[in-house]
């Protein structure tokens, strides 16, 4: 008798899907924290508040992806930070919140699964849940043949949060709060079909010498968003943080509003840091007129936070010595929308 016709023939690989489970499972467990009731495996993933110890908790939740930089991410092979960005695009936005990341969940859908790929890809997810205190407690790996083309895959992010009540934020902002911007680590994970675009203008590969930077193209590009989590945390639990704005899509022409009541603005001083050499080099290929870097890309600021003016000396202290690169970029002022002066450099 002939041999019937497999799932493997039809080009789904559970064999495969197994061994990919194996290969995470310590990283998985190395992002462990308290609070978690159970390992990988299930059909389902527990986790207690009250054991992460939170007495009244409101819990908070965040999705995201990390966009068309993904390509650069598989056209280029570097596939071991891209996790970085998936985490770091879901619990950026839940610490602007108020909340603590508990725990992440990922998705991984493919079209042929490579458990090598695939393993590099999740143990990234684990680095960046590591890196914000958040545990990696489950996920999901779809290989669906048709669906995507050779060697392609997509990556979704899903983190739940939690805050005792009454603690969410914004909160109390008002005209006069002080800005302090914190540095981002590049392009992060936005505005990469216009930076594709520019490579492309350009005439260059991923793995040609930035003209920006000591490394290749891709590696330059594929500079991991960074994780603000710890930082920030530290800071609202020391008091005076009024709001915190993450700035991805939009810029802070776009997420900075987010945070401030209907009646109030922000003037910001474009002259109080200087313009990350990737930026200005993206201006210059494109052409791309101030307005619109401001709008597409965090130019070189990638939190801002509105903060109590008698606060924001301390917390600038605070955040430095968290590691990270603060400037007092402007103040919450009267009347909607950003207002800039100065001009990027």
């Amino acid at each position: 008798m002939a041999k019937g016709i497999s799932y493997r023939d039809a080009g789904v690989d559970i064999d495969a899907g197994n061994a990919l489970v194996e290969r995470i499972k310590p990283a998985a467990a190395r992002t462990k924290r308290t609070g978690v009731m159970d390992g990988l495996g299930g059909f389902g993933a527990l986790f207690d508040p009250r054991a992460a110890g939170f007495t009244d908790p409101v819990l908070v939740a965040a999705t995201d992806g990390v966009g068309t930089k993904l390509r650069i991410a598989i056209d280029s092979g570097n596939l071991d930070t891209i996790g970085i960005d998936l985490v770091a695009m879901c619990v950026n936005d839940l610490v602007c919140q108020g909340a603590e990341p508990l725990f992440f969940l990922d998705y991984f859908a493919t079209g042929k699964l490579s458990v090598d790929e695939g393993a590099r890809v999740i143990e990234g997810i684990a680095e960046g849940c590591a890196q914000s205190g958040c545990a990696l407690i489950g996920g999901e790996t779809a290989e669906m043949p048709g669906m995507y083309a050779k060697g392609d895959f997509d990556l979704a992010g899903f983190a739940v949060g939690a805050m005792e009540r009454g603690t969410a934020l914004p909160a109390g902002v008002a005209e006069g709060d002080v800005l302090l911007g914190l540095a981002s680590n590049g392009v992060h994970s936005n505005g990469y079909s216009l930076v594709r675009r520019l490579v492309d203008v350009a005439g260059l590969g991923w793995s040609d010498p930035a003209p920006f930077a000591d490394v290749s193209v891709g590696e330059a590009l594929l500079a991991p968003t960074r994780l603000y989590v710890r930082p920030l945390l530290a800071a609202i639990r020391a008091g005076g943080v009024h709001a915190a704005a993450h700035i991805t899509g939009g810029g802070i022409t776009e997420n900075l509003p987010r945070v401030l009541p209907d009646d109030l603005g922000a003037d910001i001083d474009l002259g109080a840091w200087s313009l990350p050499p990737v930026f200005r080099w993206l201006a210059e290929i494109g052409g791309t007129d101030q307005a619109e870097m401001l709008k597409t890309f965090n130019s070189g600021i990638g939190m801002i936070l509105a903060v109590d003016p008698d606060r924001a000396e301390a917390l600038a202290d605070l955040l430095t010595a968290e590691g990270e690169t603060v400037h007092q970029i402007g103040t919450v002022t009267a009347g909607q929308g950003v207002r800039y002066t100065g001009h990027l450099s």
